[in-house]
């Protein structure tokens, strides 16, 4: 849905702004294409689950935050 992109894409900006991390940086540090990323934190797409765990893994997070049904 449109308000859980809207949602995801910002919790990903935040954390990657937190960690000073470009595009590029996340996308090879998740094996992903940069397009991939940047979609996301433009909301035009959301990640897969797989993706999601890979997010979550890599910024230590957890998928409830990143997908908005819990706070850190």
């Amino acid at each position: 849905s449109l308000i859980m992109e809207i949602l995801i894409a910002k919790r990903i900006n935040d954390l990657m702004k937190n960690e000073k991390l470009t595009q590029m940086q996340l996308a090879t540090a998740l094996g992903i294409g940069q397009s991939s990323v940047s979609d996301w934190i433009n909301a035009k797409s959301e990640p897969s689950i797989e993706n999601l765990w890979k997010l979550a893994d890599f910024f230590d997070v957890s998928v409830d935050y990143l997908i908005g049904r819990k706070e850190i």
